[in-house]
């Protein structure tokens, strides 16, 4: 099938080359002609496990293309991907202007038939906005069909949960639109969810604030235990194993961040309100998130004992591992929060250094994981990278100007870190002084 998508974001990028891979011909839009030229080459312009292969494999096949021509990219194809980013406004609302033209573009040279979907992550009524735009601009009456086919790909494992997802929601009002991505999708054999096109844009919202509330809920709790002297991790476990509720996101830590969660949690709170109607648990899922990352930072001043002068090594930036990605990272409060009382920093990340500089410019110095520890007053964790597990810690001790380690991610044990001399401070656990 030839299939244009819309923007080379995460989302688009990735849903491409998985298309490609699946043997369409799809042509990749973006308007940054430094992108195209380096995506041409074979080079992904995000981190992600996989990814670079799949390029490469696809290009060589010819089954996938890019370019900054949306007009030839509109007309040569039968389905239409919108991927284009929709951040929060100054209010906190999704922006949709970048949709907005796409679907302006989409009109003005529509020559036949097609399918246009809404992969972008958009508030409820989006596809009757994309609809509307794309009516009012044609220069030739042609039918078309705006079609709702949320993502659910999470950074570090996008891959595998495009060819191998739980399910597939395809949210339109027509049959043969519902047959054509049935079309795309079934070499997948995923279960696919069929319904009307603004259920399935709630759907992606509602999936995303509740995992968002979940995580909120466990950092509650974490805070509660370190109260009362209680583990979280066995809280998490003993409620994890109750099928009702499941293990996953039930991980104490310093918040959510990325590109999803404190996006979307905003931007449907602030739909909801715009509706008539404010969702209470999903704003308390936001205040507790940034709440977090204070007791966290207040907890790295605790251990310091003395804010002015004192230097800290910072293990992890990206949001999450398996992921470059800087955006809504919980360390860019944490290490602002440090560089305001008088703290300086040293950062390591394995992969998000150049993004990091880009947030924290010189504010910060950056080196490898053993260097930046020299001579620092803590090692403070902040991204949960395999290579922080397993590590010399004898050395660290060595390095450090005190023994001192701040693990916002609960890497280590608490008990091996007191036997090992040093004083360990955690989240939702028993700190070690």
């Amino acid at each position: 099938m030839k299939i244009a998508v819309i923007g080379t974001g995460y989302v688009g990028l990735v849903t491409g080359a998985c298309l490609s891979d699946l043997g369409n011909d799809v042509v990749c839009v973006d308007i940054d002609p430094a992108k195209i030229n380096k995506l041409a080459s074979g080079v992904a312009t995000i981190y992600e496990p996989g990814l670079d292969e799949i390029l490469k494999k696809n290009i060589r096949k010819a089954r996938i293309s890019f370019t900054t021509d949306i007009v030839k990219a509109i007309r040569a194809s039968e389905v239409i991907f919108i991927a284009v980013g929709t951040p929060p406004d100054s209010k906190g609302k999704a922006d949709l202007s970048a949709v907005r033209l796409v679907a302006k573009s989409i009109g003005e040279n529509l020559n036949g038939y097609k399918v246009v979907i809404n992969k972008s992550t958009v508030p409820v009524g989006s596809g009757d906005m994309v609809r509307s735009i794309i009516a009012e601009n044609l220069r030739e009456k042609h039918p078309f069909d705006v079609v709702s086919n949320p993502e659910f790909l999470r950074e570090g494992s996008a891959i595998e949960d495009f060819m191998h997802p739980e399910r597939i929601v395809i949210g339109a009002d027509d049959r043969e639109s519902v047959q054509k991505i049935r079309q795309i999708y079934e070499p997948l054999e995923a279960p696919i969810v069929v319904t009307d096109v603004k259920s399935a844009e709630i759907i992606k919202y509602a999936s995303n604030a509740f995992l968002a509330v979940k995580i909120s809920f466990i950092n509650e709790i974490a805070n509660f235990c370190e109260l009362v002297d209680a583990s979280v991790e066995a809280v998490s476990r003993g409620m994890g194993l109750d099928n009702r509720i499941g293990k996953q996101f039930l991980k104490a830590g310093i918040g959510y961040g990325g590109s999803c969660f404190p996006k979307d949690t905003l931007a449907l709170y602030e739909k909801g309100r715009e509706a008539g109607y404010e969702f209470r648990i999903v704003k308390a899922a936001i205040d507790v998130n940034e709440d977090k990352r204070q007791r966290f930072l207040e907890k790295i001043l605790k251990a310091l004992q003395k804010n002015g002068g004192s230097r800290v090594a910072v293990w992890g930036l990206a949001f999450k591992p398996n992921t470059d990605d800087m955006r809504e990272a919980p360390s860019i409060a944490v290490i602002k929060g440090l560089l305001a009382r008088g703290v300086s920093v040293a950062a390591y990340d394995p992969v998000s250094m150049e993004e990091a500089k880009k947030v924290f410019g010189d504010t910060i110095s950056y080196g490898q994981a053993e260097e930046i520890i020299k001579g620092a007053d803590a090692l403070v964790i902040l991204t949960d990278w395999n290579e922080f597990k397993q590590v010399d810690f004898e050395l660290i001790k060595t390095s450090l100007n005190k023994p001192v380690v701040v693990d916002g991610r609960n890497i280590y044990n608490p008990q091996e870190m007191k036997d090992l001399g040093f004083k360990y401070y955690s989240v939702g656990r028993r700190d070690i002084q």
